[in-house]
């Protein structure tokens, strides 16, 4: 039977013998081709079905099961394939037609299921096939088109969607199934698949082998190819590309049959697939000639640098909670003092485990489901032999922005848009009980209230006292005594996450929704502006209910969510900087105290706060002026973006020498260094205080910042040049729950900065900070060709930016 190859064809049978040869020995020449007796054309894409091919499609289901051809019948690595929109036909040795494993490709096999009543289940896989998906599998060819299940049937883009073997299963509305186009996706994902689609792409008459190296390389490192034609002496054009359509070309000449060559490793994780062309056509196709992958990890010859990300990720690794509730298995980060998993221990240690973490969204998830019917979150959960737990600590007013700020945390780490339109009503309902609650929301300053809390803690300023349930404890509830305030922290948190709903809407393509919210983002922060800004920083609490706070000046009061503030972009740059310097006076003022990291500052006098011994009661204890690592790593990442790179620098070696010489961080230390215990369950793995140290290394100092998800749109702006012991410096930083990356290696020497990087995505701006010996005269070259960059001058520091694509290389020359 004739296979048909455009103007060319050959028989299954010398198909076939060329394939083994191919695979086993050195390729040979296919025999004149003769003209097809049984062509079938399609108009909608240009390509042909003969033979074996043709058969098959029309005996198995045709263009409702397979859809329409997008390519010709071409050599996969000395084997026929033929990609369809829903399948990928194969000839195999027999000169049998087999269907491709593409539902396998797509995802693997998932974790086993229970038995399901009413659905078959298959022990090969342990994955129930249930209605209507089974009574499509039967009567539409079962097992030989289809194959296994490969896991649930499971909800995606606003439908119920199962996976098998070969296929998958898509169920549109109650009475419609349809199948998937996994056939176009996996030409999309075979990085040359865009070589492979016109119908002028046709198979050549000289087969070519090509291996690889079976090893997994990293980025940016070099891949050897060899490859083999037999009696082929002459030129041929190699395409390599990853999964995300990428291309590199080069041009090859054969001698003797054979020729050799290197390509570096660029773009997406995963296999990267070769397309080989001889006088035009297609002699070779090898969908993973080489596979890359890359893990987050700092290299400069510095410790201070390169042992921070191990240390912290040993700290964060201690700190993490399992629990069921129901058939839902959660796993998030925990607090210091509590085995409960808190909605914002969790959200805020995520700047530091997203970049190892596969598991981003099953908590978020957790609390989504236990939303209030009035829109609000809870602050804690737990699953205990007993029963569950899992409550709001009423004086609480950031709940629901945390909930969108882990949201979004998890998308860009996943990239996944389908989870992401999940959540859009809970964060949306989690806004209007805020704006409308009126616990929550002061109608006369249009801005979110809470009681006289310290910063954002959870108990409210006053002596102890007793609870409604007659038990001593810190004043956490709301009644008629309640002090209300206004808090700067709970209005910039707002105000950033609505930015960030807006980033998600855009991206999502809902541009009136994404203004919408900028708009409320900007006027929160200019009502907050004119109320609580003095000039240097925000004040503490503006007291919507007056109260008498005697042994303090509470207009020099400075609190730590001023240094969050610094990294909410809701700040001017003059604002910025002027948190910063009253940080800096601070610092230069702190006396016997061993560093500026102040929870607030001054702190309220002994015995002001309604809390227990070790928790605030006494001066320099806890949140009461106790010195947090959390602040220091916010005013570091700051510092490092906003002109103050040298003091992001210094702040992170004091951080550093701490850790390493106790070998633990917690979340609070006394002011003379002692480190702060509260009570017999405080644990030296503190996570939110570490995490933000390691963001102030990874997005501050190595200067990796994803502007979007998956780093398809990012800024790269490494500030090794501040720090005057590293002259090279090799940095990959990878989301561990997809293969979002970005790697650079970065070097210096008296007259030149060098940088060479890759990554998952598409675009990067380059904010390439000058060293201080480096005239305003330096030139940027990008990818060998002198560039035009935009000088900036923030502060006393300068950089060139430039717009660029995923991979490249620079270098600045003076």
């Amino acid at each position: 039977l004739p296979v048909a190859t455009g103007t060319a064809s050959i028989t299954v049978d010398q198909a076939s013998t060329a394939a083994a040869t191919s695979v086993q020995t050195t390729p040979t020449n296919r025999p004149t081709p003769t003209a097809p007796p049984d062509l079938l054309t399609f108009a909608e894409t240009g390509h042909t079905l003969t033979g074996s091919f043709r058969e098959f499609w029309e005996q198995n289901g045709g263009l409702p099961i397979f859809g329409l051809p997008l390519t010709e019948p071409l050599p996969f690595e000395g084997r026929v394939m033929q990609y369809f929109e829903r399948a990928r036909f194969e000839l195999n040795a027999d000169s049998m037609v087999t269907l491709g494993l593409l539902g396998s490709e797509e995802g693997g096999l998932a974790g086993k299921a229970e038995v399901q009543a009413g659905c078959r289940y298959y022990a090969e896989t342990g994955h129930n096939l249930c209605p209507p998906f089974l009574d499509y599998w039967q009567t539409h060819g079962g097992l030989t088109i289809f194959g296994l299940p490969l896991a649930e049937a499971e909800p995606r883009a606003n439908m119920q969607v199962q996976r098998f073997e070969r296929a998958r299963m898509e169920q549109v509305d109650p009475q419609t199934v349809v199948l998937g186009r996994l056939g176009d996706e996996a030409l999309s994902h075979l990085g040359v698949g865009t070589l492979l689609r016109p119908a002028s792409a046709q198979a050549a008459t000289q087969l070519v082998a090509v291996t690889g190296p079976t090893a997994t390389l990293a980025p940016l490192s070099e891949a050897l190819l060899q490859a083999r034609s037999a009696g082929y002496n002459g030129p041929a054009e190699i395409t390599i590309g990853d999964r995300r359509g990428s291309t590199w070309q080069q041009t090859v000449v054969f001698h003797d049959g054979q020729a050799v060559l290197t390509q570096s490793v660029l773009g997406a994780l995963g296999p990267h697939g070769l397309a080989i062309i001889i006088d035009g056509k297609i002699a070779d196709v090898h969908p993973g000639v080489f596979s890359s992958d890359a893990h987050t990890g700092i290299t400069t010859g510095q410790p201070r640098f390169d042992r921070l990300l191990s240390l912290v990720k040993g700290f964060m690794d201690h700190d993490i909670s399992e629990y069921s509730f129901g058939p839902n298995k959660v796993r998030g980060y925990r607090s210091p003092d509590s085995n409960l998993l808190w909605l914002r221990d969790h959200v805020q240690q995520g700047k530091g485990y997203a970049y190892w973490e596969p598991d981003m969204r099953s908590l978020l998830d957790q609390f989504r489901r236990f939303q209030h019917p009035d829109g609000a979150f809870d602050d804690y959960m737990a699953s205990f032999p007993w029963g569950e737990v899992h409550d709001r600590t009423q004086v609480e007013a950031d709940n629901e922005y945390l909930f969108i700020e882990g949201v979004f945390r998890a998308w860009q780490a996943t990239g996944d848009d389908d989870w992401l339109r999940q959540q859009l009503d809970a964060m949306e309902r989690g806004l209007a009980y805020i704006q409308n609650s009126p616990q929550r929301w002061d109608s006369v300053h249009q801005l979110v209230k809470r009681p006289f809390t310290v910063d954002t803690w959870d108990f409210e300023y006053g002596p102890p006292t007793t609870s409604p349930d007659g038990k001593p404890a810190p004043r956490h509830w709301i009644d008629q005594d309640t002090k209300w305030s206004i808090f700067h922290g709970d209005n910039t948190g707002y105000a950033h996450c609505m930015e960030l709903l807006a980033l998600m809407y855009d991206h999502l393509g809902n541009p009136d929704r994404a203004t919408y919210w900028q708009g409320e983002a900007g006027g929160i922060m200019d009502r907050l502006i004119a109320l609580a800004w003095n000039g240097s920083f925000f004040r503490h609490m503006i007291h919507l209910v007056p109260v008498a706070v005697p042994g303090v000046d509470e207009a020099r009061q400075l609190s730590l969510s001023n240094a969050y503030a610094l990294n909410r972009d809701v700040l001017t740059e003059g604002q910025a900087r002027a948190i910063i310097e009253e940080y800096q006076r601070r610092y230069q003022q702190r006396g016997t105290t061993f560093a500026e990291w102040y929870s607030i500052d001054p702190p309220f006098p002994t015995g002001s706060l309604s809390t227990m011994d070790g928790w605030g009661r006494q001066v320099g204890e806890y949140v009461n002026g106790g010195i947090m690592p959390l602040v220091g790593g916010e005013l570091a990442r700051g510092a490092l973006a906003h002109g103050y790179e040298r003091y992001g620098l210094d702040i992170l070696q004091r951080y550093y020498s701490l850790i390493n010489g106790t070998g633990g961080s917690y979340l609070w230390y006394h002011p003379i260094g002692q480190p702060g215990i509260s009570g017999p369950d405080t644990l030296s793995t503190y996570g939110r205080g570490s995490s933000a140290m390691l963001a102030a290394l990874i997005e501050g100092v190595a200067g990796l910042q994803d502007d979007a998800t998956l780093f398809q749109s990012a800024t790269l702006a490494p500030r090794w040049s501040a720090a005057d012991d590293v002259h090279d410096a090799q940095v990959t930083v990878r989301y561990g729950a997809s293969g979002g990356y970005m790697q650079y290696h970065w070097s210096r020497d008296a007259y030149s900065l060098q940088l060479n990087w890759t990554g998952s995505g598409d675009h990067v701006l380059l904010h390439l900070l000058l060293p201080d010996t480096a005239p305003d005269s330096a030139t940027l070259t990008v990818n060998g060709e002198s560039v035009t960059a935009t000088r900036t001058h923030i502060g006393s520091s300068r950089y060139l930016d430039f717009q660029t694509g995923g991979s490249g290389a620079a270098s600045i020359q003076w």
